[in-house]
């Protein structure tokens, strides 16, 4: 069976009710983690102090970089719906056991860290999984859609997940917290459970975890398409995956704009995000998907640099929604072709590969970023991130095969490897 096959002919993805099955798994997983490390930082700076926090923090981050690629082999080799159930199950289990442990003692360092470590290596796992289901469950010309979805479903999370958190560690402190992650991973695995995906043919399992990996990265690496688009990945996500979260705080602090301004800011971006994936959402099909991502990038350049020159509030809020709309774009397109040229024999290791460009480096960045402002100011800071995300337009304009890459329709062929 085909992925196309998941879906009947014609029928959009929000419309498909295998899709939007998995969408409400997706949702309630990331919520969850939404919900998880707000009260992981909250419990550990309640516990230990702010300069132990980062260490309970740096703790899920690590291994969730470092093993990152080893998820995706694992996605590969044994089916990304099997292990997103597997890696969604363990993931309830332990953060139900962080609930048990801190209602029997008061949260301390010695018992966030293993959680966090525990829940770092198995989200290394769920996040390529998750990552690689789309094609698996809709057609090939339903992928631009089922990248819009995703980005909606990223927003809301990232709006109701914290007020989730508020409520919770209100009134049932760091267990209610817990609890309330929990259920959001239970639920995310209930539903995960009903969805239908496609089969593909048995791969060898005799091979080394390693000469898998090394096969997935020789296969990015000679791909004509996804070789440029990982490059391009990698440099447009690096300041929009976390630094520049941190860089609107020390914006608005520097211009005196208050918590008000820089939530303002956000939200500008959120929303602008949101109208982003929206309109991916409805839309049929992004046409010239290459130069579409091209033109997006150099948007988003133009919006960092005005952003940190601002003069005022209301024109940073418009310039923090410009960027908004742009990077949803480039972030909707960009995956979109990860999965329509991506061998679904390799969608895993490609996922892990592109996940970790886009989040495997924020925690290297987090510190430059206090750097950079402290020393030249939080409008060098963004002038930095335009800058690269320039970069990345050049150089997806400059690729030949990215430049011109279209999203696929039923019965297109991938583009071949060299």
């Amino acid at each position: 069976m085909t992925s196309y096959d998941m879906a009947a002919p014609g029928l959009p993805a929000y419309r498909d009710l295998n899709v939007l099955r998995w969408l409400a798994a997706y949702t309630a997983s990331v919520m969850g983690d939404v919900v998880y490390f707000l009260v992981l930082s909250w419990s550990a700076t309640r516990a230990t102090g702010p300069s132990q926090a980062g260490l309970v923090i740096a703790a899920g981050a690590l291994p969730r970089a470092v093993l990152m690629l080893g998820g995706g082999v694992l996605a590969d080799r044994f089916g990304p719906h099997r292990v997103a159930v597997a890696s969604d199950a363990t993931r309830c289990v332990v953060i139900l056991a962080a609930m048990v442990s801190v209602v029997l003692m008061p949260p301390s360092l010695w018992l966030l860290v293993p959680v966090a470590l525990v829940f770092g290596v198995v989200d290394a796992v769920f996040m390529p999984a998750v990552g690689a289901l789309p094609p698996r469950i809709t057609a090939p010309e339903q992928l631009a859609r089922v990248q819009g979805m995703r980005g909606l479903s990223i927003r809301l999370s990232n709006a109701v997940g914290p007020l989730l958190a508020g409520v919770a560690l209100a009134a049932g402190e760091a267990a209610g917290a817990f609890a309330t992650a929990g259920t959001l991973f239970a639920l995310s695995l209930a539903v995960l459970l009903t969805v239908r995906v496609s089969a593909l043919p048995p791969t060898d399992r005799r091979a080394a975890g390693r000469a898998e990996l090394r096969d997935g990265l020789r296969y990015v690496r000679r791909h004509r398409v996804l070789a440029p688009l990982v490059t391009v990945i990698g440099l447009s996500e690096m300041c929009f995956s976390g630094p520049v979260a941190a860089g609107l705080v020390l914006l608005a602090d520097e211009r005196g704009w208050g918590a008000a301004g820089m939530g303002w800011i956000a939200s500008a971006f959120s929303v602008g995000a949101a109208a982003a994936a929206l309109l991916l959402t409805v839309r049929a099909r992004v046409p010239r998907a290459g130069p579409v991502m091209s033109g997006a990038l150099c948007v988003t350049a133009a919006g960092a640099v005005a952003l940190g020159h601002a003069p005022t509030l209301p024109s940073a809020v418009a310039f923090g929604g410009l960027i908004g709309l742009a990077n949803g774009i480039t972030a909707t397109v960009t995956g979109a072709l990860v999965q329509t040229e991506t061998d679904p024999r390799y969608l895993g290791r490609v996922t892990s590969v592109t996940t970790l460009c886009s989040l495997g480096l924020a925690p290297v960045l987090f510190p430059l970023v206090g750097v950079t402002v402290a020393v030249w100011g939080a409008a060098m800071f963004f002038t930095v991130c335009g800058g690269i995300c320039l970069v990345a337009a050049l150089f997806s304009v400059s690729a030949p095969a990215l430049r011109r890459a279209e999203l696929h329709g039923p019965g297109t062929e991938r583009t071949p490897e060299r």
